[in-house]
């Protein structure tokens, strides 16, 4: 029988939407402006104006209600997301300064405490997300190699290696936590984070004895931007890619700058994002893919075009996404392999009877 999936969407990533204005102070704001764009599913970002994640680690009917929230304007909860914490629980001494302001003022200036704090939310997050009904989580690794992933002078022979050792050390206990739940933790593979492409995330199961809630959340906009081939990914990496946003890229390197970009601005770079359709990424492509491999669950826009005003976005977003989506029908091909012919008359199908 065929794998085939329906993509469940539009979804989108609400992290870039959040702010202290009405609507996107709170959840329900959120909600209703999402439904109001076609949106069905939204990921949100741990942000206390969203929701109290100590208490939905242990208060069912607190996260009941939260659902039921999104439910009245039609929305579903696709996953929370940690990134601003996942990236603490493992920051190089060279960006403690840029990390601090992820962090509550009273952990700031104080990586050890800022890591605790870090872990803490992680910790709460496994089971928030079982008590929401969630599948995955949504994070970033953090980095303690970054430094120096183009060296020079060259790198010690062990330096990699210990690295990825102290990442994995780390996230254990929480991958671990996550298990109990039965929920899986989807690192996004991004530039910035020790797990940045196939090779460093495959590092880091190694580190992990392979981990069964070590995954993936695939964003084809990071691969663009580091020329890396984003199909072939899906084809080696599909079994552990459980959550995946929908962002465009494009990479345009000239004789002046490529990949690094030159300290360049955004809207400068050889390399940047770019709103749904604008950029270069094959979506046709990746739906595909994802579809043929029974991929099971959301395609939700994460929204962060170096031109395009982000309200544009979500609003082309929702109707891009949808229309991208590969309905499958509920009748494979494989169904109609059998045809209750006999041997008799397949032979005279094939002329050697």
């Amino acid at each position: 029988m065929s794998n085939l999936k329906t993509i469940r969407g539009p979804g989108i990533f609400v992290a870039q939407y959040v702010s202290d204005e009405a609507p996107f102070n709170t959840l329900e704001g959120l909600a209703e402006w999402a439904a109001k764009l076609g949106f069905t599913g939204i990921q949100i970002p741990i942000d206390e104006r969203l929701i109290d994640i100590e208490r939905a680690a242990a208060d069912q009917s607190y996260c009941d209600s939260l659902l039921a929230t999104l439910k009245g304007h039609g929305i579903e909860l696709t996953e929370l997301s940690s990134h601003l914490q996942g990236q603490l629980v493992a920051v190089h001494p060279a960006y403690d300064i840029l990390f601090d302001g992820f962090a509550p003022a009273a952990v700031q200036g104080n990586p050890k405490a800022r890591e605790e704090w870090a872990r803490r939310v992680l910790f709460a997050a496994a089971p928030a997300s079982r008590n929401l009904g969630l599948k995955a989580h949504a994070t970033f690794s953090g980095a303690l190699a970054w430094p120096y992933v183009y060296p020079w002078p060259q790198r010690p022979e062990t330096l990699v290696e210990r690295a990825f050792e102290e990442l994995a050390a780390r996230w254990k206990p929480i991958l671990d936590a996550f298990d109990q739940v039965n929920v899986d933790v989807c690192y996004e593979v991004h530039p910035g984070e020790d797990v940045h492409d196939g090779i460093s995330f495959e590092r880091f199961l190694n580190k992990l004895d392979g981990h069964r809630r070590a995954c993936i959340l695939y964003d084809p906009s990071h691969f663009v931007l580091q020329q890396l081939d984003y199909l072939s990914f899906i084809d080696i990496y599909h079994e552990r890619i459980k959550i995946y946003h929908v962002k465009d890229a494009e990479f345009l390197p000239d004789g002046r700058q490529g990949v690094y970009g030159g300290y360049s601005l955004w809207t400068d770079r050889a390399g940047r994002f770019r709103a749904l359709g604008d950029g270069q990424v094959d979506f046709k492509g990746i739906f595909t893919r994802l579809a043929k491999y029974g991929y099971d669950g959301w395609a939700t826009l994460e929204s962060e075009c170096a031109f395009k005003d982000k309200m544009v976005c979500a609003a082309e977003g929702a109707k891009f996404i949808a229309q991208n989506i590969i309905k499958v029908t509920e009748t494979s091909f494989d169904d109609f392999a059998s045809s209750g012919m006999s041997d008799d008359q397949v032979g005279r199908v094939l002329g050697i009877m």
